[in-house]
């Protein structure tokens, strides 16, 4: 499987949250704790916004490397500020480790990146691909299941209706991979954005979906820990969304419960259940 985190918020430097914390991405690259496999090493990606007037899209870089010792990585990091990134770091579940194959993906202003698998995928990949909008099929290059799942969200509606495309996105694949005798076909935690808000999803067809957590409220980190300057330094509206915790400070993290999706944008955050669409 993989670990991502997602942040919204007060601008900070891409470093401030992918190496300096305890937990950090870059350390759970080599000793994830919470994942299937302890190492994710097949290769990484980040795709962050940018404020400057003008540019519409996400800039994205991906590699086929660890994230661990790459140097082009703690560069970037050391001297890019933005507002809102994903982070993912990969392990392979059986496609190929080629750079297409790392997330996160990116459509227009819209990123995505998949923790999970779809269950007998091999077996239904070409009818899942079938069903994806012929124009927006040419906009696929890798090989993965989590690609196929951000275009067929991106052909049942997501630029329109996040929620409600990956329900039937989510739908679709049960159906496919029950037809083909697979019970259970989905196992996901999801994030997507489009520069402006953000969704998390966390979901598995028979239960026991990956682990994913939410950051506590700005403020209510700031009456727990009054001690934390850098607490001061970030918005209330600042967020992270989680593969496992970044660190072990008291209060500040909260589980996403089990079939169920948040929504990050300013004003209050919301938290539902999610019910894939029959």
């Amino acid at each position: 499987m993989c670990r991502w985190l997602a942040y919204s918020g007060t601008p900070v430097l891409l470093d401030t949250i992918l190496y300096k914390p305890a937990h950090s991405l870059i350390d759970q690259s080599l000793h994830a704790r919470m994942g299937v496999e302890t190492t994710n090493g097949d290769g990484f990606g980040i795709g962050w916004y940018t404020q400057e007037p003008g540019i519409d899209t996400p800039a994205v870089m991906r590699d086929v490397g660890p994230a661990w010792n790459n140097r082009n990585l703690r560069e970037i990091a050391q001297h890019v500020t933005s507002p809102l990134f994903f982070a993912h770091i990969r392990a392979s579940t059986g496609t190929a480790v080629q750079q297409t194959n790392c997330h996160p993906f990116r459509h227009g202003r819209w990123l995505w990146m998949h923790n999970g698998s779809i269950a007998g995928f091999h077996e239904i990949r070409r009818e899942l691909c079938l069903a994806v909008e012929p124009s927006l099929f040419p906009g696929m290059e890798g090989t993965t299941d989590s690609e196929v799942m951000f275009y067929l969200a991106l052909t049942l509606g997501l630029e329109e209706d996040p929620p409600g495309a990956v329900a039937r996105m989510v739908g679709l694949v049960e159906r496919t991979g029950r037809a083909h005798g697979v019970e259970n076909p989905m196992q996901m935690t999801v994030a997507v954005t489009d520069g402006e808000s953000l969704w998390a999803f966390r979901y598995a067809s028979g239960g026991g979906a990956r682990s994913l957590y939410y950051s506590t409220r700005v403020d209510s980190l700031r009456a727990l820990h009054p001690d934390m300057s850098f607490l001061q330094e970030l918005s209330d509206e600042t967020r992270l969304v989680v593969s496992e915790p970044l660190g072990d400070l008291p209060g500040a993290w909260n589980e996403v419960p089990e079939h169920s999706y948040g929504v990050v944008r300013p004003g209050d955050d919301q938290l539902r259940p999610f019910v894939p669409a029959a």
